[in-house]
């Protein structure tokens, strides 16, 4: 007798049921490893990425097998929300996804239509042969793995953020996830995420989901930052990416232990004679 299975619940399902905002980490080296440390770290959810990341679907489906023993949910994000990448990261079992650069709410409608079966959608029905369904021995995945999804979609341009209340009112659309740094280029502030316009943006989208009874969620490496929009009503807020800590933590260990040169008041190596 095979054994029967039943799905972690989702990041929505975990969201609804949380008496405090969740916080997050990202595992972007493509790492199973990297992502294995992450979730035993205590954060609440792990973002895996494929969009700004080497990983590609193996390797997705590799730190999904890494976290799948710590109770984080993993959240994956592929590099483009067409319906055949999304249907092969659904049929990995990727059951929480964040589809990057959504700007309308027809794209999210198009979105929530890809990873639905039909009649409500168009994922192609390959169940029996796939992960998602744990190769069929979760008893009535067909009929309700709408169930089984929750669906994110970012939030990332002065477009998306101008039609953030259209977008929100797409039924299929579970929450927004709001990413400062593109919403800053598009906004002709490239690298500014603090800039004052692209924090307002982003406490308007946190508002505006907060009025729409979704879960928002929101990148902050910067503590204040997070401290910010957790303050505004954040569902979600990411703290921290694999890369980025093990940078910032080697870069810390250098200047702690190799002397560096003498500096003069330009900046340049100081000459020793």
């Amino acid at each position: 007798m095979p054994i029967r299975m039943t799905l972690p619940p989702t990041l929505g399902a975990r969201i609804a049921a949380s008496d405090r905002p969740l916080v997050g980490g990202w595992s972007c080296a493509g790492s199973a490893t990297n992502a294995e440390i992450v979730a035993g770290s205590g954060l609440d959810v792990v973002l895996i990425d494929a969009e700004h990341s080497p990983a590609d679907l193996e390797s997705v489906l590799a730190q999904l097998h890494a976290v799948a023993a710590y109770p984080v949910a993993p959240l994956v994000r592929p590099p483009f929300g067409d319906a055949v990448t999304l249907k092969r990261y659904l049929d990995i079992g990727a059951q929480n996804l964040l589809v990057p650069m959504v700007d309308t709410a027809d794209q999210a409608a198009e979105i929530v239509r890809a990873v639905r079966y039909p009649m409500l959608g168009i994922r192609g029905v390959g169940s029996a042969l796939a992960r998602s369904s744990r190769w069929n021995r979760v008893e009535g995945y067909l009929d309700d793995a709408s169930s089984t999804i929750t669906l994110f979609v970012q939030v990332e341009s002065a477009t998306a953020a101008a039609n953030v209340d259209e977008i929100l009112a797409v039924d299929g659309v579970d929450g927004v996830f709001f990413g400062p740094s593109d919403l800053a280029a598009s906004m002709g502030l490239l690298g500014q995420q603090e800039h004052p316009e692209v924090v307002a943006s982003v406490l308007a989208g946190i508002a505006a989901a907060q009025a729409a009874g979704k879960p928002s969620a929101v990148n902050a490496f910067a503590p204040a930052a997070a401290d910010r929009y957790l303050a505004a009503g954040a569902s979600l807020v990411f703290v921290g990416a694999d890369v980025a800590l093990l940078a910032r933590a080697t870069e810390a260990l250098a200047d702690r232990f190799i002397p560096q040169p003498e500096t003069d008041a330009s900046g340049e190596p100081r000459a020793s004679y």
